[in-house]
C-alpha cells in the first residue's frame, strides 16, 4: 500500500525593518497616503505571489524613523527564512530594508508578546542646520543645557502614570508605564540625544517627553517641571510635542 507523504511548508516569518519614515504617511497602512506597512505588504505579496498582510509591532508616526521595528507574516514556501530579507530588499524601495528575516513561533505577535522597547530623539543644537542631518534631528538653534536635561529626565524613569506626557487621542486603558532607563547626552557635532528604553509607550509619548525637556533645557520652564508635570496626569501640564523628524526606533528586544 502507497501512502501519501503531506508537507507542512508553511511557517511565520519575523522581519526586522529599518527605514526612513521622512516620505511616508507613518506605518500603517490608510487611504490617504503611503505608507511603510503598504510598501511591505506589496514586496512580499509579490515574492510569494499571493495577497500577504504583515503584523507591525509598533505603528509609527508619519516623518518617524527605525532601525529595528519588526513585522511578521504568515506563507507557504521552501525558502529558508533567513533568505527572505533578500529577497525582499530586491523589491523594496532603498529608504526601506530588512535587517534580518527568521523563522518564529506560529502563534508568535509582535505587539502582544512582551518587550523592551528603545527609542531616541535627535536634536542638533546649534547656530545653523546642517543640510546632511536635516531628515533624522529637529534643528532647535536656542543653547539647551543637556545636563540640566538629563537631570529633569530622570523623574520619568520607573512605573508611574504618563497621562500628562500621552497624545489626548491616546487609546488606551491604562496610562501606567515602565521607563527602564532614560538618559540625554550631547556629542561633538551637537546632536543631543535622548535615549529611552520601556516596556511599552502611549501615542506620542517620547514625542511630548523630548519637547518638555526642550523647554526645560532651553530656561522656558524651571528645574521641576518634569516631575511637576508628571504629578498632575494632565496633558496640558507638560510640553509640546516635538517634531517626527528627530524620533527613531532603535530596536524591540523580546
Amino acid at each position: 500500500m502507497l501512502y501519501a507523504l503531506c508537507y507542512d511548508f508553511r511557517m511565520r516569518i519575523k522581519l526586522t525593518v529599518a527605514y526612513d519614515g521622512t516620505d511616508y504617511c507613518g506605518w500603517q497602512v490608510q487611504p490617504n497616503g503611503i505608507t511603510i506597512q503598504e510598501k511591505l505588504n506589496q514586496a512580499v505579496s509579490d515574492l510569494f505571489g499571493t495577497g500577504i498582510q504583515t503584523i507591525g509591532a509598533s505603528r509609527t508616526d508619519s516623518g518617524v524613523h527605525a532601525l529595528g521595528n519588526v513585522a511578521v507574516f504568515d506563507a507557504e514556501t521552501r525558502m529558508p527564512a533567513s533568505k527572505v530579507a533578500f529577497a525582499l530588499n530586491e523589491r523594496l524601495p532603498r529608504d526601506i530594508v530588512i535587517q534580518k528575516s527568521e523563522e518564529v513561533p506560529a502563534d508568535f505577535h509582535p505587539r502582544f508578546a512582551k518587550t523592551n522597547k528603545v527609542y531616541e530623539y535627535r536634536i542638533l543644537n546649534r547656530t545653523f542646520p546642517d543640510p546632511l542631518l536635516s531628515r533624522y534631528t529637529y534643528f532647535f538653534h536656542r543653547k539647551l543645557d543637556e545636563g540640566l536635561m538629563d537631570e529633569e529626565a530622570q523623574a520619568l524613569a520607573g512605573e508611574h502614570d504618563f497621562t500628562s506626557f500621552a497624545s489626548i487621542k491616546s487609546q488606551t486603558n491604562t496610562f501606567v508605564r515602565t521607563i527602564h532607563e532614560i538618559r540625554v547626552t550631547r556629542d561633538a557635532h551637537d546632536v543631543i540625544t535622548i535615549h529611552v528604553e520601556g516596556n511599552g509607550f502611549l501615542y506620542n509619548q517620547v514625542r511630548i517627553i523630548a519637547g518638555s525637556l526642550i523647554l526645560v533645557g532651553s530656561g522656558q520652564r524651571e528645574p521641576g517641571f518634569i516631575k511637576k508635570a508628571l504629578e498632575k496626569k494632565d496633558r496640558e501640564a507638560s510640553g509640546p510635542t516635538a517634531p517626527p523628524e528627530g524620533l527613531t526606533l532603535v530596536r524591540i528586544d523580546y
